[in-house]
């Protein structure tokens, strides 16, 4: 194992974390229904960038299912970051009505 690339995983994997961290923060502190599922999101594709050498090195499977079901998860972490794009807003409300 080069322990070059373990570094590069662990450093990309804390970043990750520490989004999701910020995400859910801003959650709890503003109820902002998006700011969850960003976070989910970034756990999401944290831990899909990780999962490949875990599954190929540690359980065995082979690289090319160790790759695919890593491009699953990163992938449904990037929908579920979509979706607090472009899911339904809450209204905003001003007290009066808009024209």
């Amino acid at each position: 194992m080069h322990i070059e690339l373990v570094i590069a995983k662990l450093v990309t994997v804390g970043l990750g974390l520490l989004i999701t961290y910020q995400a859910y923060k801003g959650y709890r502190t503003y109820g902002s229904e998006p700011m969850l599922y960003v976070a989910i999101g970034f756990f999401f594709i944290s831990v899909g960038s990780v999962i490949e050498g875990v599954l190929f090195d540690v359980v065995g499977l082979s690289i090319f299912l160790a790759g695919t079901i890593q491009t699953a998860i990163v992938a449904i972490g990037m929908l579920v970051i979509l979706y607090s794009l472009y899911g339904q807003m809450p209204q905003r409300s001003t007290g009066e009505e808009d024209p």
